[in-house]
């Protein structure tokens, strides 16, 4: 989808009669900005005809496990003896080599090998799962979409494309790295819900308002601090005294029986300008109606489904949604024939299995 988003012609090599996944795919938003081709990767000849797509292709992203494309004849080897300036970009969970490379897997297990997750949650409490978000996509879709970048522009000077190794156990081992030097100086314990940033500190938290929302609270630099004691009425506590984390566990309860005085928008309307750092916590449901998200376009609606737009934002070359999600294969003549396929190549195709429609 990133690339996509920023301009890329992607195909999407779908399974004829795959199973569906929890969204049907023509309204799967992350199949956006793509078309779609069936291919029958066990079929004699699909391999020849996916090396044939590699001939005119600058990126291949693997989504298989580590060996299965070297096994369907679609390895690295293969493509990039087939077009030397391929970057060939491999996205798994546990990364192409290791003793879990070949094991099942999911974000929450990724995550957990990172150290990312003991990081997250409350103290006494388990570690909370951040969904998939850190492994699946800010530590596996997007740090490849930034590997094959990378290796494009190496190709476009070098003429030489390079395999790119993304595993999410080390995209999201990398977002800990601010962490680990925290942690090195002294600045960070092990016990979680006992930092600045992972609930423990009162002026770096998330509050419940009295209508069951909650707003999140991050005054972490003293001006922003003394903003939110002056917003909320307190006078009896020295600002001076923030980070005496002996005064912490008092001042979260303080707060907390603040906070649930009033509704999150009440909340929302006093802090309103107070350069406190304290904004409403919003349902997905809310945020495209939210007036920051209007002004800048944040969010749109393809199709009936709502979405986050295209980010980041370009000034010259702008980003845009081209195309709604494909269903599988809908585009599979029209790509082969744009790829270099004749007519009579793409009926024996599919006469003998390899595509699907």
């Amino acid at each position: 989808m990133l690339l996509g988003d920023l301009g890329a012609d992607v195909l999407c090599v779908d399974r004829p009669g795959g199973p569906e996944g929890a969204i049907s795919p023509e309204l799967d938003p992350t199949r956006r900005n793509r078309r779609s081709v069936c291919v029958d990767l066990k079929r004699p000849d699909a391999d020849e005809l996916i090396l044939r797509l590699v001939e005119s292709a600058d990126a291949l992203i693997d989504v298989f496990r580590p060996g299965v494309a070297e096994r369907l004849g679609i390895g690295p080897d293969e493509c990039i003896a087939r077009n030397p300036r391929l970057v060939y970009g491999r996205m798994t969970g546990w990364g192409q080599g290791g003793p879990l490379a070949a094991d099942a897997g999911h974000d929450i297990n990724y995550v957990a090998v990172s150290g990312s997750l003991d990081l997250i949650g409350r103290r006494g409490e388990a570690p909370v799962p951040p969904l998939n978000l850190l492994g699946d996509y800010a530590g596996g879709g997007m740090l490849l979409a930034i590997g094959v970048l990378a290796a494009l522009a190496n190709a476009s000077r070098s003429g030489r494309g390079q395999v790119v190794d993304a595993a999410m156990v080390d995209g999201a081992s990398l977002l800990t790295t601010y962490i680990h030097g925290l942690r090195a100086v002294g600045a960070w314990q092990d016990r979680r819900g006992m930092n600045l940033i992972d609930t423990g500190a009162p002026f770096y938290n998330v509050y419940q308002t009295a209508d069951g929302k909650h707003v999140a609270v991050g005054a972490l630099e003293a001006r922003f601090y003394w903003n939110l004691l002056n917003r909320l009425g307190i006078d009896d506590v020295d600002p001076a005294d923030q980070m005496d984390q002996t005064t912490w566990p008092a001042m979260k309860i303080r707060l907390a029986e603040i906070f649930r005085s009033r509704t999150r928008d009440e909340w929302c309307a006093l802090f309103e300008g107070a350069d406190a750092c304290v904004t409403p916590v919003l349902a997905l449901g809310e945020v495209a109606s939210h007036p920051h998200h209007r002004h800048r376009g944040s969010f749109t609606q393809v199709d009936g489904v709502l979405q986050p737009a295209p980010a980041p934002r370009f000034s010259q070359t702008p980003t845009s949604i081209r195309r709604p999600p494909p269903r599988r294969g809908q585009d599979t003549d029209e790509v082969l024939l744009d790829w270099g396929l004749q007519a009579e190549e793409i009926v024996a195709a599919r006469r003998q299995g390899v595509i699907g429609s």
